[in-house]
């Protein structure tokens, strides 16, 4: 299912017509019939899915379950996403019970059905107003209508015989699911609207769509009653109905090192404010160790990472991720390159830290920089430097080697040693470093906070010095994103 090919300013709206395929036509046609779509005809794409919902005759009792229902929905809705398509329509009250849950876990808008209900009712009734309820056992039971009136309006629902009355004229054998739209199935609907009336309701609500296929002929015998995929397809022809989309999913280029990879998830944990676990931010990692070595590769032209970093990059586009994290120094030098074939933001490590330092220790502050040699040599945190005005410090060949062997050494960071001759190796680069005047050091290898975590005021050959954690900066960063912070 693809759509079709689209102008700056159209929109694409999927229908899912397999929860009941003459409710699911009829909102089509009565979207086709609404007036934003007939004044800008080559605006709106309308896609229709008519595979049915294996359940679908079966009545909607008080107690039946949700679970194939939600999962259809889900694997429709997902599709119209994968197609392209700007937001989806549920035609079923049922649905909308769990269509939270469902927003949660897509990156397509689901337009609001009671939304749309309530907005209308909002033009037609004063607050206060009795309203009837025509739902189905399983609505009724579940409180929709009560979430979305009951503080405006107070809600009447049928006796226990005409709610059965009610339940036979859609699901019965001469309901309206079975293809009848008159006799047996409008005189019931008729006697239910009746005595909803005669309890004081000025205006009734239907709480099943397939209702909306007699609105027309209850409104030609004097019932008050709202045509419910009237309102929706109303609603979703609006310029401002679509509502917002799954919660923010960030994503990680995992396995550079994988190691870095979990100091970096437990980093976003850490800085993220939560008081429950669905506090936390939605992350999706492609864990990909076999992405060729960044040093490699600038230091001695062995296999290119750049194809890739990018094609695990896409991965986690395709997952929905709406911004990436690198937490590996070196792959930066790559960045550039890729991030114009994409769509969603890499979020710069390297320019996120050299920020943190300016303004957290000012212009004038002589910074270190321990890292790969690769890092070094292609002078991508250089760069980042030279953009705000500050200078780096680099360790002399000798320190660096030890720098080095304390990232890829026997008894490096990377071969899991965290403490012994790789700590000794990389205190003397930074000894070095402090040494030529440095007093905030970055920590610009991933796998070096492994060995010494940030800190303010860490001494180094009796001299108090910073040190910055990149991952760090880079996980708060990725928690501002989450959050809407700038």
């Amino acid at each position: 299912m693809k759509s079709p090919r689209k102008t700056a300013n159209a929109r694409t709206l999927g229908i899912i017509g397999g929860l009941g395929s003459l409710a699911g036509g009829d909102l089509f046609l009565k979207l086709l019939k609404s007036q934003p779509l007939l004044a800008e005809q080559g605006r709106y794409h309308l896609l229709f899915e008519q595979h049915p919902f294996k359940d679908l005759a079966l009545p909607l009792s008080a107690g039946a379950s949700m679970t194939s229902r939600k999962l259809y929905v889900f694997q429709v809705c997902q599709g119209y996403a994968d197609s392209g398509a700007d937001a989806v329509l549920v035609p079923c009250f049922a649905s909308h019970t769990f269509i939270d849950e469902l927003r949660a876990e897509l990156q397509i808008a689901i337009v609001d059905l009671m939304a749309a209900l309530k907005a209308h009712v909002a033009h037609i009734a004063p607050p206060g107003a009795r309203l009837g309820v025509l739902a189905s056992d399983y609505v009724r039971a579940s409180g929709l209508f009560e979430r979305h009136f009951a503080d405006d309006y107070e809600l009447i629902h049928p006796s226990p015989v005409q709610q059965a009355a009610l339940m036979e004229a859609v699901y019965g054998p001469a309901g309206i699911k079975a293809g009848h739209l008159d006799g047996v199935a409008l005189e019931l609907l008729h006697q239910v609207c009746l005595e909803l009336e005669g309890q004081g309701a000025t205006l009734l609500l239907p709480g099943m769509t397939e209702l909306s296929l007699l609105a027309p002929e209850l409104m030609r015998r004097g019932i008050h009653c709202v045509d419910a995929n009237q309102v929706y397809a109303d609603f979703a022809s609006a310029t401002d109905s679509l509502p917002s989309l799954a919660p923010f999913k960030l994503g990680i280029v995992g396995g550079v090192g994988p190691a870095a990879t979990v100091d970096f998830m437990g980093k976003v944990v850490k800085n993220t404010p939560a008081g429950r676990d669905q506090d936390h931010i939605r992350m999706v990692v492609e864990q990909n160790p076999q992405i060729p070595d960044r040093t490699a590769n600038l230091l001695r032209q062995e296999a290119d990472p750049t194809v890739a970093m990018y094609s695990t990059c896409r991965r986690l586009e395709e997952e929905g991720a709406d911004a990436i994290a690198i937490p590996c120094n070196t792959a930066h030098a790559y960045v550039e390159r890729i991030q114009e074939h994409l769509a969603v933001p890499i979020v710069n490590m390297l320019s996120e830290t050299i920020d943190f330092i300016l303004h957290g220790y000012g212009r004038e502050v002589r910074v270190g920089l321990l890292a790969t040699s690769g890092t070094l040599q292609s002078g991508v945190y250089h760069a980042a430097a030279e953009r705000v005005g500050l200078s780096l410090l680099v360790p002399d060949d000798a320190a660096q080697a030890r720098v080095m062997r304390a990232i890829y050494g026997e008894e490096g960071v990377k071969a899991g040693f965290t403490e012994g001759q790789c700590r000794d190796d990389l205190l003397a680069g930074a000894g070095q470093l402090v040494g030529q005047g440095a007093r905030v050091l970055i920590l610009g290898c991933t796998e070096l906070p492994l060995i010494l975590a940030q800190a303010d005021g860490f001494p180094i050959d009796g001299v108090q010095v910073a040190l910055v954690d990149p991952t760090d900066v880079l996980a708060r960063r990725c928690v501002a994103l989450a959050r809407g912070l700038r």
